[in-house]
């Protein structure tokens, strides 16, 4: 049996799409088609059922992938190894949301982009969990941080950290509030606070309403800004009242530039993944990466 045509039924059934199997090939999705049918023949049997949006393993095409894909992710990485450990630097191309990404994830890694022998060079890019998770998947990246755990056998999942959630305001703004209102009145208290968010959906707010106080938050977005680094320097000069990751917020509240307007007794959390093609960490470069992140985020939360 050609292992080129394995190789190529075990992508389109971790990715679920001809399409999408073709561009992380680097094929045309003709010749992917081709490949699939042509194995197809040699075994005399139906691996997919073709379906309207991407394919759908039949159990023949489930039990041949259980098979096959260890062999050929085990030989991955023999080839990316090779023999002579004087390879060239191996390039880690990371995509995850930019604060979490700044502060925890690329400071953790560039310890490793110096070691000799097995360090590699690191390239960085950002956006939200959708175009990350997208990315990944395309094979523009090797490795992501999403809050959204994907779907499906193309991508392989791990929990890395959570991150607790804190509604914070200025202490002047905390003053006018009054700093026992939210846990006596809840969010009434809260209704015609300006508040500084990250998009029109108050995402943060939104979710910690939810949580915390059972109601949606009633005033409007003040100061849109896409980054809660800004959201942070926005509070601190006073513009309204924010719901911040305390990784993000621990240090102005420790210096008094703001303070916690309320504390529940189970804080609001949010989840991070750690993200790769499956089969990648045959890679020793994804490996070593995916590993030190984890090892890493044990300090973080």
């Amino acid at each position: 049996m050609d292992l080129a045509l394995l190789r190529t039924f075990v992508t389109v059934h971790r990715a679920g799409s001809f399409t999408r199997a073709a561009a992380l090939l680097g094929l045309s999705q003709p010749a992917v088609t081709s490949q699939i049918r042509t194995l197809e023949r040699q075994l005399g049997r139906p691996l997919f059922l073709r379906q309207a949006r991407g394919v759908t393993p039949t159990t023949i095409g489930d039990e041949l992938a259980h098979k096959a894909a260890p062999h050929l992710d085990a030989l991955v990485e023999i080839a990316e190894t090779g023999i002579d450990d004087e390879s060239s630097l191996r390039t880690l191309h990371l995509a995850g949301p930019p604060e979490f990404t700044a502060e925890r994830a690329l400071p953790a890694l560039t310890e490793l982009t110096g070691e000799d022998g097995q360090g590699f060079a690191l390239r960085a890019s950002f956006g939200n969990a959708e175009e990350t998770l997208e990315g990944l998947a395309a094979g523009h990246h090797d490795l992501a941080i999403s809050t959204a755990r994907p779907r499906g056998a193309l991508l392989t999942a791990t929990p890395l950290c959570d991150e607790e959630h804190v509604l914070v305001a200025a202490p002047l703004r905390a003053e006018q509030i009054g700093v026992e209102k939210p846990d006596r009145k809840g969010a009434p208290a809260l209704d015609n606070v300006p508040v500084v968010e990250v998009h029109e959906s108050l995402p943060f707010v939104s979710r910690y309403w939810a949580s915390v106080f059972d109601s949606r938050p009633a005033a409007p977005g003040t100061v849109i800004v896409p980054d809660l680094r800004a959201v942070l320097a926005c509070v601190v000069a006073g513009a309204g009242l924010a719901v911040l990751p305390r990784y993000l917020c621990r240090a102005a509240l420790e210096r008094g530039e703001i303070v916690a307007l309320h504390e529940p007794a189970v804080p609001p959390l949010r989840t991070y993944f750690l993200v790769v093609r499956t089969g990648t960490l045959a890679m020793p470069h994804i490996a070593r990466a995916h590993e030190w992140l984890l090892r890493s985020a044990a300090d973080w939360c």
